[in-house]
């Protein structure tokens, strides 16, 4: 155990960062492609955070059948887990939205970097 993983490094490492962080990117592309306001991304993580959680302690845990020997309702976890996710989710997100608003508003949007981007200088102002 340690403060960051529950049982190892390679099972966090494969479940939350690899499979649910992969889950997360698609989860914030496909919100963001589909011009949903980022809220909904928390809210989603935070569900794709208790199915993480409930993989972990059913897959990883000495006593799967047994509630209360397991760390299924640990929050310390659950909060470690479900952070990572949302950083995941917001990173692709947030690119995703920086690649639709250069390219469909391309008149009025110039790429500043790949999170940011700025109003265009116009003639008028």
């Amino acid at each position: 155990m340690g403060i960051i993983w529950e049982t190892s490094f390679w099972t966090f490492f494969f479940l939350t960062v690899v499979i649910a962080g992969a889950a997360a990117a698609a989860t914030g592309r496909a919100l963001a492609r589909q011009w949903r306001p980022y809220w909904q991304v928390i809210f989603y993580m935070v569900l794709l955070g208790c199915a993480d959680r409930f993989l972990h302690w059913g897959l990883f845990l000495d006593k799967p059948l047994d509630v209360y020997k397991g760390d299924l309702f640990s929050i310390h976890y659950y909060l470690i887990d479900t952070s990572l996710l949302v950083v995941s989710a917001s990173i692709a997100y947030r690119l995703t939205r920086t690649v639709q608003m250069t390219t469909q508003y391309r008149w009025l949007y110039s790429r500043t970097g790949p999170f940011s981007w700025k109003k265009r200088k116009t003639n008028g102002s």
